[in-house]
């Protein structure tokens, strides 16, 4: 049975949206760029923001980096607060914790704007663990799952019982690099339709309750 819950930030706990998608759009301005419709703008919301811009924008590596600089810029002071909570979701994580679940974060998010985001949405203080990517370049999902297993003292033995909850393929692409699960989400519909479960995710759920009721019967 699952006991260690390992989540996704935006897109599975947070609708970021609005400021992702509103930063991105004035970044790729900044540079005299024309921006990609916004059901391609919609994309860099989950993926790590480099791997973004070099794949819809066509920016060479060097210059997908320093654009990674120019949103955060833009992102940090104003577009994180551009952001809500997906309805139920710190009520859910308030049960399973009760019930006994180490529930940590797992987000290739900048982990100084995962801290004050959970803390705002009040995701704090049922985490064991918040992992995010460090100060100067987005980890892959990979990276901040084997951080968050770390910081929580996990061991192979371990591994059956760690769930990842995400909402893109990376999520579930991530866990399994690392021997885990991943139950995928699409509580705000940015994966395109079948990717999910394409990728491998164990589950595909619809609302934070559904997301409960599975975790609880596996």
């Amino acid at each position: 049975m699952y006991r260690y819950i390992l989540f996704d930030l935006d897109g599975t706990l947070t609708d970021s949206r609005e400021g992702i998608v509103r930063c991105v759009r004035e970044t790729i301005l900044g540079y005299g760029d024309p921006p990609p419709e916004e059901e391609t703008l919609l994309r860099f919301i989950g993926p790590p923001l480099q791997d973004s811009f070099i794949r819809f924008c066509g920016y060479s590596a060097e210059k997908a980096a320093e654009a990674v600089e120019r949103f955060r810029l833009i992102y940090e002071p104003t577009g994180q607060y551009e952001n809500r909570a997906a309805p139920g979701m710190e009520a859910v994580m308030g049960r399973l914790k009760e019930r006994g679940y180490v529930l940590a974060l797992a987000s290739s998010k900048p982990e100084n704007l995962c801290v004050s985001i959970c803390a705002r949405f009040g995701f704090t203080p049922h985490l064991s663990a918040l992992v995010g990517s460090p100060p100067h370049g987005d980890w892959e999902k990979e990276d901040v799952v084997r951080e968050a297993m770390r910081q929580l003292g996990l061991t192979e033995r371990d591994l059956p019982q760690v769930l990842m909850v995400g909402d893109r393929k990376f999520d579930v692409l991530g866990a399994r690099a690392c021997g885990v699960d991943c139950a995928g989400v699409e509580f705000f519909g940015y994966a395109p339709p079948g990717e999910l479960e394409e990728a491998g995710a164990v589950a595909v759920v619809k609302t934070p309750e559904e997301l409960e009721e599975f975790i609880l019967a596996h």
